[in-house]
């Protein structure tokens, strides 16, 4: 077993999480406002592609996945394209991969060992632990990613969440939450409209086993997990209002131990830049 390094992945503060890969330009942007990482979900293909163009109109920004889906990507795939886009971006690709959900995956059999089988193959093919964060929960899998990568990232959780995985990993491993947002005014009837738009998101992973779990050991209810979803729920996990309050909202991950935490902008792509632009300022991002 390869035990994770103590010196933890430097993504800046805030990076921007993107359900597919963004364009080049918007990566030049997105940099230039000083946010360190893009992290690019949607379970990207195993020859991972998508990281290069990037990295090549780019300067500093650092490239992640969240996550490759250890169902669809293959082991040794993934390790190849890392070493590839490690010979050509030194230290500027960080590898997540995950377990995805069982409800989709045919053969989703016992995740934790498929997990740790996988974990093996990127082992031996030497993809280095530091640079590698694994999908993570439950305090079991929270554990695996402090033991066999540089730490883990949390997705759709709280900031009460990044208090106790920062407890179970203890003050070495690499934590980086994920957390979406949608700016609107103070308004009454701007933050329903806000929450509407949270809710049609956070309403696909209402069906979802694992999430379901972790909100019940956050102290969720099962109404509040049930569909649609309580207000409660929705703005515990999508933080919506002004600038200043989103901002103060994920500072809280920061101060509850997260080092780097990954903004996902709701309500459509035109809202990303102009979205992450107003953040910028409150979040105190350095240019």
């Amino acid at each position: 077993m390869t035990e994770s390094l103590s010196l933890k992945p430097d993504l800046g503060r805030y990076g921007v999480w993107t359900f597919g890969a963004v364009q080049p330009g918007q990566a030049a942007e997105i940099e230039e406002l000083g946010y360190g990482a893009v992290w690019v979900g949607g379970s990207p293909a195993a020859d991972l592609a998508f990281v290069e163009p990037i990295l090549e109109n780019t300067e500093r920004l650092q490239v992640a996945t969240g996550i490759v889906n250890i169902w669809t990507a293959d082991a040794n795939t993934v390790a190849e394209s890392f070493h590839r886009i490690e010979a050509a971006h030194p230290g500027r690709f960080l590898l997540g991969i995950g377990v995805g959900h069982p409800e989709h995956t045919d053969e989703y059999r016992k995740p934790y060992d498929a997990l740790v089988e996988y974990l093996d193959v990127l082992d031996a093919a030497k993809v280095p632990t530091s640079r590698l964060v694994i999908a993570a929960l439950g305090d079991k899998v929270l554990k695996l990613s402090a033991q066999r990568s540089a730490g883990a990232h949390p997705y759709l959780t709280t900031p009460e969440h990044t208090a106790h995985a920062r407890e179970v990993l203890g003050e070495t491993v690499f934590l980086a939450p994920e957390h979406k947002v949608v700016l609107s005014t103070p308004e009454s009837s701007a933050a329903a409209a806000a929450r509407a738009i949270g809710r049609d998101t956070v309403d696909f992973y209402l069906n979802l086993s694992n999430y379901l779990n972790n909100w019940r050991r956050l102290g969720f209810t099962e109404d509040d997990i049930a569909k649609p979803g309580s207000d409660k729920l929705i703005d515990a996990v999508v933080a919506h209002g002004t600038a200043d309050a989103i901002s103060a909202r994920l500072q809280q991950h920061i101060a509850n131990g997260a080092d780097h935490v990954t903004i996902q902008v709701l309500g459509g792509s035109d809202k990303l830049i102009p979205t992450l632009t107003e953040l910028a300022g409150p979040l105190s991002l350095k240019r």
